[in-house]
């Protein structure tokens, strides 16, 4: 069992952040486009989940559907998971192309999008909250954050009570189980007394929140990448069945 993470080991993580080689108009104005393209698909996605009532908001989805593509379980498809955002059963259509426009933007879309985060060189990042230094938007900042890792956790976990993780993401998801708490006694904080702290204490809160999502965003990514490893490794070593010879 992973030994709890505290406060204090949690504040003195770590992240080297490395300066990146000037970049040539080509390759900025190709950043661009993809991220123009990333922001018309989610903005698509959030209008068709909002469309059909999806009781789990769209930060939570694209967490539930990282979690599942790099869940180790081997037999997992989009369309049961996109069915538990309804609680197992899918809304109901006035006709069947409304049915495949939600099936093309969720699983051509955004799930196909998501997959790119299992190579190290496309880290996933969580969602950009508002900067603003005030108690409410330090709740909305906790609660946002505690419903991706929940999102995440869940997807790999894949509906299951226990599972077998490679050691770097069983390690990953007990720092993340950590910061969930964490997000959770902030929410519980603002909610009992929206007006607490100043100015100055709010601003150092915020700073220190963004430090822990840049955390959350690694353990993340590392997880991914470990069960991504683990499950490859797996069908390496399946052993082929080879037709009979009469």
């Amino acid at each position: 069992m992973i030994p709890a993470l505290r406060f204090w080991q949690v504040r003195a993580y770590q992240l080297v952040i490395r300066r990146r080689p000037a970049t040539g108009f080509t390759e900025l104005f190709g950043a661009a486009m993809k991220t123009s393209a990333k922001v018309a698909l989610e903005k698509v996605a959030r209008a068709v989940l909002q469309r059909h009532a999806c009781p789990v908001p769209f930060h939570e989805v694209r967490t539930r559907f990282l979690g599942s593509i790099a869940t180790p379980a081997m037999s997992v498809s989009p369309l049961p998971v996109i069915k538990g955002l309804w609680g197992g059963v899918l809304p109901s259509f006035e006709s069947m192309d409304e049915l495949n426009e939600l099936l093309d933007v969720l699983v051509q879309g955004l799930w196909n999008d998501l997959t790119r985060h299992q190579k190290r060189s496309q880290p996933f990042r969580l969602t950009r909250l508002p900067p603003d230094a005030t108690a409410a938007n330090l709740g909305q900042f906790a609660r946002v954050r505690r419903e991706e890792l929940d999102g995440f956790v869940e997807g790999i976990f894949n509906g299951q009570d226990a599972i077998d993780l490679p050691e770097r993401a069983h390690e990953a998801v007990g720092h993340l189980g950590e910061l969930r708490a964490m997000m959770a006694g902030i929410s519980d904080l603002v909610a009992r007394d929206p007006s607490a702290g100043d100015r100055n204490e709010l601003e150092a809160t915020f700073r220190h929140m963004r430090d822990l999502t840049r955390i959350m965003e690694t353990e993340i990514h590392e997880a991914v990448l470990s069960c991504s490893r683990a499950r490859r490794q797996m069908r390496e070593a399946r052993p082929i069945t080879r037709p009979t010879i009469h």
